[in-house]
C-alpha cells in the first residue's frame, strides 16, 4: 500500500506541477483551447492515442469483449491501430489543419457553422457535443473508479469525485498545453505498464503458449461440446466483432476531441512524424489491452450484477488483484494515465465548444475576410479573457453534470460508449469528412445526417436497444455517408464563389 500510495501521490504531484507550469500559456482563447496552434508532433500524438485509449478501453472494453470474443478481441486493438490513428492522421490530418487554420475555426461545430455558412448548424452542434459527451465522460469515471477501488480499498463514489477534482484543477489552470504535457508523461507510463501488466498476467497462467492452450479447451457458450473458439483467429462471433472495430475505430473521425488534435498541431512536416507515432502508440497500448482481455475467462466467471446479467466491468480487476503490489501500483497509474488524459480532453472539448459556440458566438463571413466592425471585440484582450473565465466555469459544470451519471451508472461502460461514439460519429463523422474533400456536400445533407446519427441512437436507446448500442453506433457512422451523398445530390449546392473560397487552403 505505501509502494502505491507513493507513486500515484508522485504522478498526481506532477500532473498539478504542469497545469501550474502552463496556466501563462491559457491566458487567450487559442491558447487555452489549441495551445496557440504550435503543438509539435511528440505531444499531439500522444494527446491523440491517450486521449483514444482510456479506462474505457483497459476496464470496460477490453472486459467485456476479451469475454465475448476471446483472443479474436485483439482485432479490435488492430484496427484502432491502423483505421483509428493510421488511416485517421493520414486522410484527415493535413486536411483539417489547412482548412480549419483558413476558416479561422477552434472547434467542430465551428467548422460546421463556417464551412457551411450556418449558425444554426453551429449552434446545434454544440449542443449535440455536449449532451453526447457526457455519458462518455461517466464511462471513463466508472472506468477509473473501478480500478482505483481495486488497488486502495477505497469506496468507488470517492474514487469519482477525487478524480474529477484533480482533473479539473490542471485542465482548468493550464488548458490545452497543459492537457498535452500531461498527455505525453501518461502516455509513456501507460507504454510501460501495458507490457509488464500483459507479462504478468501471461505469467501467472504459465506463459503465452500454456495460456492460449487453456483458452483453446473452453467450450462455446453457444454449444458446449464444440471448443476452442475463444483461441480462434476470429471468434465465435466475426460479424458482432467487425461492428466493434467499426464503431472503436472509424468512429474517432468523427468525434471532437479526437479531430481537435489536429487544429493544433504545428505544420505538415509534424502531421507526417506524428502519423506514425501515434500508430505505434496505438498498436502497443490498444493491442495490448484487447490482447490482455482476451484471456478473462482464464480467470472465472465475474460477478453477477442484480438482475442477473453478468458485471463484465468486473472482469480485467479479477485479473489483476493477485498479482504483486508493484504490478497493482503500475496498473492504477496506467489507468489513471489513460482517464485523466482523456477526462481532460473531454471537458477541455465540452466548455470550449459551449463558450465560443453557444455564449460567444463571433459573427463570421466569408472564410479570408473580416466581418465588418467586428474585428476589435475579436481581439479585445478583455473579452479573451472572459472567454477564458467562462470556459473555466464550464469545465466544473461538465464535470458536474458527468459526476451524477458516473455516482449512479445506467449501463455497462460499453454501453454507455456505444450511445456517446454513435450519436456524435454517427452525425458528425460524414459532414466533416467529406466537407474537407467533397465541395458538392450541401447544409440540408449536414443537417439530414445530425438527424439520423441522433434519431437513429436515441430512438434505438428509447425502445429498449433492439440493436446492440455498439452495433447501432457503427451503422449511424456509415449509414451517414449515404445520407450525406444521396441528400446532396438532391438539394440546393452553396455559391461556388464561396465554396472556392473555403478550398484555396489546398491549393
Amino acid at each position: 500500500m505505501i509502494i502505491k500510495i507513493f507513486l500515484t501521490i508522485i504522478f498526481l504531484a506532477v500532473m498539478v506541477g504542469v497545469g501550474i507550469y502552463s496556466r501563462k500559456q491559457a491566458s487567450t482563447v487559442d491558447g487555452f483551447v489549441l495551445g496557440g496552434r504550435a503543438v509539435g508532433p511528440w505531444l499531439t500524438a500522444f494527446a491523440y492515442g491517450t486521449s483514444y485509449f482510456s479506462a474505457v478501453v483497459f476496464v470496460g472494453y477490453a472486459g467485456q469483449f476479451g469475454w465475448k470474443y476471446g483472443i479474436s478481441a485483439s482485432w479490435i486493438g488492430i484496427g484502432n491501430a491502423v483505421i483509428g490513428s493510421l488511416l485517421a492522421w493520414i486522410l484527415l490530418g493535413r486536411r483539417t489543419k489547412l482548412m480549419t487554420q483558413h476558416i479561422e475555426s477552434r472547434t467542430m461545430p465551428d467548422f460546421f457553422g463556417t464551412r457551411y455558412q450556418s449558425e444554426w448548424l453551429r449552434v446545434v452542434a454544440s449542443i449535440i457535443v455536449f449532451v453526447f459527451l457526457i455519458p462518455y465522460t461517466a464511462g471513463v469515471y466508472k472506468g477509473i473508479s473501478t480500478l482505483f477501488e481495486m488497488g486502495f480499498g477505497i469506496p468507488y463514489e470517492y474514487c469519482v469525485v477525487i478524480m474529477a477534482l484533480l482533473t479539473a484543477f490542471y485542465v482548468i489552470l493550464g488548458g490545452y498545453k497543459a492537457t498535452a504535457m500531461n498527455d505525453f508523461v501518461q502516455g509513456v507510463i501507460m507504454l510501460f505498464g501495458i507490457i509488464v501488466v500483459i507479462a504478468a498476467v501471461l505469467s501467472s497462467q504459465g506463459g503465452l503458449s500454456a495460456a492460449i492452450d487453456k483458452m483453446a479447451t473452453l467450450p462455446s457458450d453457444a454449444d458446449p461440446a464444440v471448443n476452442g473458439e475463444f483461441a480462434s483467429l476470429f471468434g465465435p462471433d466475426p460479424w458482432n466483432l467487425v461492428g466493434v472495430v467499426i464503431l472503436t475505430s472509424l468512429g474517432t473521425w468523427g468525434l471532437p476531441q479526437m479531430v481537435g488534435k489536429f487544429y493544433s498541431i504545428t505544420d505538415e512536416q509534424a502531421i507526417r512524424r506524428g502519423t506514425i507515432i501515434s500508430t505505434i502508440f496505438a498498436f502497443v497500448v490498444a493491442g495490448g489491452c484487447y490482447f490482455l482481455g482476451g484471456f478473462g475467462r482464464l480467470f472465472g466467471m465475474p460477478p453477477a450484477l442484480a438482475d442477473g446479467r453478468l458485471n463484465f466491468d468486473a472482469i480485467v480487476p479479477s485479473m489483476l488483484v493477485t498479482l504483486p503490489d508493484v504490478i497493482i501500483a503500475l496498473v492504477v497509474l496506467l489507468v489513471l494515465s489513460a482517464s485523466m488524459s482523456t477526462l481532460a480532453s473531454l471537458v477541455l472539448t465540452s466548455s470550449s465548444t459551449m463558450t465560443l459556440d453557444l455564449i460567444y458566438r463571433d459573427k463570421k463571413s466569408a472564410p479570408g475576410e473580416v466581418a465588418e466592425g467586428s474585428i476589435d471585440d475579436m481581439v479585445s484582450e478583455k473579452i479573451e479573457r472572459r472567454k477564458v473565465v467562462v470556459m473555466r466555469v464550464l469545465i466544473v459544470f461538465f464535470i458536474v453534470i458527468s459526476l451524477m451519471i458516473a455516482l449512479n451508472p445506467p449501463t455497462f461502460i460499453a454501453q454507455m460508449m456505444g450511445i456517446s461514439w454513435g450519436a456524435l460519429a454517427g452525425a458528425f463523422l460524414a459532414p466533416f469528412m467529406l466537407g474537407l474533400y467533397w465541395r458538392g456536400v450541401t447544409k440540408a445533407s449536414v443537417w439530414a445526417c445530425f438527424v439520423w446519427g441522433v434519431g437513429l441512437t436515441v430512438i434505438n436507446m428509447l425502445i429498449g436497444n433492439p440493436i446492440n448500442p455498439i452495433n447501432c453506433g457503427a451503422i449511424a457512422m456509415l449509414g451517414g455517408f449515404v445520407v450525406v451523398a444521396l441528400v446532396s445530390l438532391f438539394t440546393k449546392k452553396m455559391k461556388s464563389q464561396d465554396v472556392d473560397n473555403i478550398f484555396k487552403c489546398y491549393e
